[in-house]
């Protein structure tokens, strides 16, 4: 038996081709539709029935006895943990060296130099001070932490989809594995760990990726920026780009009247991307002061329905639209910040028809779901996005907001994973941009602001949130 690891190091982790893994979802069946061999190819579990690979990978022993012809004739190598896991046991108490003594599919790949193992930390045991690889849900995790351990740097996937659907050519199984189909969403999250650990990028080979958000934002709300981000990427089951658009280096005309002058410093710069995304492909637009909490991947395959920019709907508010969370088809927006702004300036639209209304879209439809922006409130599990608008409130400024809770808590994961320094934090607490009162917070672990001393809440009384000067307690951000 050979180590992954030596075998990735001397065959797989010397060329520029990328990893592609198949499972059994819908999208299998689109691999005719591309061209493999310009990747290094991967099975998981009963795939390699229908697609020849460069490697069989299978978690569980029984895929071998069920797989067996399929693994010698379409594998040129097969690839297990050292314990693998049996009749649903991941405890793995067999070592695959034993079971080759007893199995001729693992026999015939041993005595040709086609049997890889690596262990994995769902086993007991560890085998030979190999590296140890994260368990993820499922194989699609597995793998992924698998080649990311090794060293590869882009992996996409064909059949790796969620749900509860096989493809066409794995329809005859669905009542007969261990995994429950109706469950297949729970990989994501792991993945999305993955990445976010060891930089490897993700994605399916049929969605258009990296999933690329822009977000408005000005260097006061930069710390809330990174929250953001963080939240956007600890969920993301593909690889996500986020872009703060205060770095574009696109000057932004100001109106001649002040009526029709932005709001806010970045509220004009979501009008900047499609010429950013050079007027291809797609685009999310988000504010700075908002929280995820599910995978962004169920708002980038949205179907457009032949629209060009897609906005929330409402749910309690009927008096405004929501154009602070929108998906936009670059290729269908022809937007130039100039030529926006020189409408302004002759009439022929005002602030209220190009914020409210989106008029220089072409069909903009409210199709988004309006839990994409919940304003001010979190319904668990099933918000997936929350909008901290009341700009005096907002919980990087304020004690005071009843979801503080929730965005301190995400700053604090967000230092403890090292994705936001300490050192970070306490500049921006210098300027001004934030209250000092987040720095006690955490150091002491302590989301909930009713659970302050009033020592730690005094540490505040001269703060002044730096975009609330001008605005009431109930401005909200546009």
């Amino acid at each position: 038996m050979i180590n992954f690891f030596d075998w990735f190091n001397s065959n797989g982790g010397k060329n520029d081709k990328t990893w592609l893994m198949f499972g059994k979802g819908p999208s299998f069946s689109l691999r005719n539709s591309y061209d493999l061999t310009k990747y290094y190819t991967i099975s998981l579990n009963h795939t390699i029935r229908e697609q020849k690979v460069l490697l069989a990978h299978m978690i569980d022993y029984e895929v071998v006895d069920q797989c067996g012809n399929s693994i010698l004739q379409n594998a040129n190598y097969a690839v297990m943990p050292f314990y693998p896991h049996i009749k649903g046991d991941f405890g793995g108490t067999r070592r695959l060296d034993d079971l080759v003594l007893e199995n001729k599919t693992l026999q015939t790949l041993d005595m040709q130099g086609r049997l890889l193992w690596y262990n994995l930390s769902s086993c007991k045991k560890v085998h030979d001070n190999s590296p140890v690889v994260p368990f993820g849900a499922y194989s699609g995790g597995c793998v992924l932490s698998l080649l990311a351990t090794a060293g590869a740097k882009r992996v996409y996937s064909l059949g790796i989809d969620g749900g509860a659907t096989y493809s066409k050519e794995f329809e005859y199984m669905k009542n007969t594995t261990h995994n429950n189909p109706n469950k297949y969403d729970v990989q994501f999250k792991p993945m999305a760990k993955i990445m976010m650990k060891t930089g490897v990028k993700y994605s399916p080979l049929n969605i258009e990726s990296p999933i690329r958000i822009y977000v408005g934002t000005n260097k006061e709300q930069m710390l809330s920026t990174k929250v953001l981000e963080y939240s956007i990427l600890k969920n993301a089951s593909l690889s996500t780009k986020v872009i703060p658009l205060c770095n574009s280096n696109i000057d932004i005309p100001t109106p001649k009247d002040p009526s029709n002058r932005p709001k806010t410093t970045f509220s004009f710069q979501r009008f900047l991307i499609p010429q950013l995304n050079k007027y291809t492909g797609k685009a999310i637009y988000m504010d700075s002061d908002m929280q995820v909490f599910k995978d962004i991947r169920g708002l980038w395959t949205h179907p457009f329905n032949e629209s060009d920019l897609l906005y929330t709907n409402t749910h309690d508010d009927k008096s405004r639209s929501e154009f602070s969370v929108m998906f936009l088809d670059c290729s269908k927006l022809k937007w130039n910040i100039n030529e926006i702004v020189q409408l302004l300036d002759r009439g022929a639209i005002n602030y209220e028809q190009l914020m409210f209304k989106m008029c220089i879209a072409g069909d903009p439809k409210p199709d988004i779901d309006y839990t994409w922006n919940s304003i001010e409130k979190y319904e668990e599990n099933k918000t997936a996005l929350i909008h901290y608008t009341y700009m005096k409130y907002q919980p990087w400024t304020s004690t005071e907001n009843k979801l503080c809770y929730l965005w301190v808590g995400e700053l604090i994961e967000a230092v403890k994973e090292k994705f936001i320094s300490i050192d970070y934090i306490k500049e921006h607490i210098a300027k001004g941009y934030v209250r000092p009162s987040l720095l006690s917070q955490i150091e002491n672990n302590t989301p909930d602001c009713s659970k302050l001393s009033k020592d730690i809440l005094f540490l505040d009384k001269e703060f002044v949130a730096p975009l609330t000067n001008s605005w009431t307690k109930y401005q909200r951000t546009i």
